[in-house]
């Protein structure tokens, strides 16, 4: 397979890249920002990985890889990538930081994945996996509204991928995971890591590495399994 993760060299991408790369005879393209030293370590280990400098909130260098798309002839999409997130009290917000937020992070998502449906439907396959978070299903965290509205859009946006496109054999799913121990969380008062680790069913936090393994499973998955949004925190909420 040839698979463009977007965001894949820290964090949950950095892990989603390296399952993709051990994972047999794939070749693997990733976009960083400012993990230049881990993309390089990436490349270093796997010779069949090449890391696409890309910063969501540059249209220059958004655009760069907008043509490269094309040439690249993908046959799995991982939006994983998020530019920027802030922790703030949604009547603490500015309303034009919900802009600015939407588009750093969903219209740079949005713009890569017409592009790969593009390539897709000309080669009447293709999958997209996009990574969102089960707060979109469940009692969203204080301070995360920005962050939440982003993720249901792109879900929202996901199922009309599904639609339009099952026909040419391209699927479009989802994972949602609980939180996880990335420097996504940063921000997160410990006190809510808490609160989420005490009403988890297992007692821990989910892992990058198991929703990587969720990400290989629906870049393997049959066409059958189209529209889907697979929740990730062991039987916390159900859809």
């Amino acid at each position: 397979m040839r698979i463009l993760i977007t965001g894949g060299a820290s964090g949950l991408g950095e892990v989603i890249t390296r399952r993709f790369c051990a994972a047999g005879d794939n070749t693997v393209y990733f976009t960083f920002s400012k993990s230049g030293a881990g993309a390089a370590d990436i490349v270093a280990q796997y010779p069949g990985s090449e890391s696409i400098a890309c910063d969501f909130t540059d249209e220059a260098s958004l655009a760069r890889l907008l043509a490269r798309i094309p040439d690249l002839d993908i046959d799995v999409l991982v939006n994983n990538a998020i530019a920027r997130m802030q922790t703030r009290h949604f009547h603490q917000s500015p309303a034009e930081g919900f802009l600015s937020s939407f588009e750093a992070n969903v219209m740079p998502t949005l713009r890569i994945t017409q592009q790969a449906i593009k390539g897709f439907r000309k080669k009447k396959s293709g999958k997209i996996i996009t990574v969102l978070t089960s707060y979109v299903v469940n009692r969203p965290p204080v301070g995360l509204s920005e962050y939440v509205a982003n993720k249901a859009y792109l879900q929202s946006l996901s199922r009309s991928w599904a639609v339009e496109n099952a026909r040419l054999n391209i699927t479009a799913n989802c994972v949602s995971p609980s939180m996880m121990r990335t420097a996504l969380i940063a921000g997160v008062d410990e006190r809510q890591i808490d609160e989420a680790v005490a009403g988890h069913p297992l007692g821990r936090l989910v892992t990058p590495e198991e929703v990587s393994d969720a990400v290989l499973f629906l870049a393997q998955a049959s066409p059958h399994i189209n529209g889907v949004n697979m929740l990730i925190n062991s039987g916390e909420d159900m859809i």
